[in-house]
């Protein structure tokens, strides 16, 4: 049996399951409702410096956006100011872009803003490196994997699929029926825009999707994209000797990891010893 410890999420999940949307759409209040009659957690990617005067269809004014997502346990990410194509920005523009939209949103929302989506899904290595110096924890691109390993270069993060995607609900069974007992973690991520909803009227898709992936709080952790980032990244930070029988959480959380056929937890600052 292994004397050293695998990852897992709160209270000893095995799956999480998020999403991100972009633009700041009217349709995301119908998207959240949704997401929060299943207990779900989604990040919605804005772009600050695009509020109009006056609300439309689609775009909402500064007052209706700060109505729309505050206080409703979702993440409020960056898609930068304007919305351009990054790459094509010389290095400072960039992070013109990021920083003015980081500010905004911070002071629109009253929280750290450290997340990201891609506008257009384009980037560049040097566009990158632009986003670490910002601040920048992690950042969505457009590529679908239909996979649920987690993400290994967060700056260039994948997703699942697009809730377009014709297999969703295949995938979605697949995810739910596989038994990850002694096998790593893994993270359903679907990505959009909530007007393709309207657009395509099959506001069902969601809908489907939702109640069949919801009311599993005891398998799948619901969990917004800087939620997930931020647990996998403390749990890396624990500390084991080199012969697994000791570990060592230095962090602020609560972490919870599985050692043999055991599930434990950790707490903050908790170091813990085993006797093999």
């Amino acid at each position: 049996m292994s004397k050293h410890i695998m990852m897992r999420y709160p209270e000893g999940r095995t799956k999480a399951l998020t999403f991100s949307y972009d633009d700041g759409v009217r349709q995301d209040i119908r998207l959240m409702d949704i997401l929060d009659r299943y207990g779900m957690k989604a990040t919605f990617n804005l772009n600050s410096g695009l509020y109009p005067s006056e609300g439309g269809h689609r775009r909402m004014t500064a007052e209706e956006i700060t109505q729309a997502y505050a206080n409703r346990g979702h993440e409020v990410a960056c898609h930068a100011y304007t919305h351009p194509f990054l790459e094509s920005l010389p290095a400072h523009a960039v992070a013109d872009e990021i920083l003015s939209d980081r500010k905004a949103l911070e002071a629109q929302f009253g929280r750290i803003v450290r997340g990201m989506a891609y506008p257009y899904g384009t980037f560049s290595d040097e566009v990158v490196e632009v986003l670490k110096n910002c601040g920048i924890a992690y950042a969505r691109t457009t590529v679908s994997t239909e996979s649920f390993k987690l993400p290994t270069d967060w700056l260039r993060m994948p997703a699942t699929c697009h809730h377009r995607n014709p297999r969703l609900m295949e995938l979605a069974k697949s995810f739910v029926e596989k038994s990850l007992r002694s096998r790593p973690c893994e993270l359903f991520y679907v990505w959009g825009h909530s007007y393709e909803f309207d657009d395509a009227d099959n506001w069902h898709v969601i809908e489907e999707f939702a109640d069949y992936m919801g009311g599993r709080e005891d398998e799948i952790w619901y969990a917004t994209n800087i939620e997930i980032y931020e647990y996998i990244e403390d749990f890396k930070r624990l500390i084991s000797s080199a012969d697994g029988t000791v570990v060592k959480n230095p962090t602020a959380r609560t972490l919870w990891f599985k050692r043999d056929a055991e599930i434990r937890s950790i707490a903050a600052g908790e170091t813990l010893r085993f006797e093999n």
